[in-house]
């Protein structure tokens, strides 16, 4: 996949976020790959014993994060302005974009500025340390919980426009085991 440059156009998308080698953080994420491999989705979402609640909801941010950008980077050509008007899934389902602090009032876009404009805004938070702290012993913000739902519901939406839209380019890239999986864990996890 192309990484983004200066300019951003609808072909780009977003450097996987990575998750240091040797982190406590890496071995959360070890442990949750681990039991994923197992097949039984319901464990692998579990917190693991003895482990902060914070840390593996973020471990799992970023992981989800990751997945929801490689599997629509396989389909933005053909999510473009003229097939993808609104940001939809479906015609009860229409999603506008507020950032809060750039563009506050919601805007009406096309799905894949809507989405240019959610993963540039995922990206920032989860580069920020404050809110996603990478060193051990510094603390979580206190409304922790909270960015991390509301990035999770904004990242839902994703997977409900490949559904929706793009299900038959999933399937004629026999990707739809994989998207499927993912979106299986990914409600396993919010639930």
């Amino acid at each position: 996949l192309p990484l983004l440059s200066g300019s951003r156009s609808s072909k780009t998308f977003k450097p996987k976020k990575n998750i240091p080698e040797g982190s406590h953080q890496y071995e959360l994420l070890k442990h949750a790959e681990a039991t994923l491999g197992s097949g039984n989705l319901r464990q692998a979402v579990m917190l693991p014993e003895g482990e902060d609640l914070n840390e593996w909801i973020a471990v799992n941010t970023v992981d989800f994060f990751n997945q929801i950008n490689m599997l629509y980077g396989t389909i933005t050509e053909f999510c473009s302005e003229s097939s993808c008007p609104v940001m939809s899934a479906g015609p009860r389902y229409e999603y506008h974009w507020a950032d809060g602090t750039n563009i506050k009032k919601p805007i009406k876009c096309s799905a894949p500025k809507y989405i240019d404009y959610l993963m540039t805004w995922v990206q920032d938070q989860l580069d920020d340390e404050t809110l996603f702290p990478s060193k051990i012993g510094v603390p979580f913000p206190k409304n922790f919980m909270s960015v991390a739902k509301t990035i999770l519901k904004r990242l839902f939406r994703v997977y409900a426009h490949i559904y929706h839209q793009h299900f038959d380019s999933v399937m004629r890239l026999q990707e739809e085991a994989h998207l499927n999986t993912s979106f299986k864990h990914f409600i396993f996890f919010v639930q």
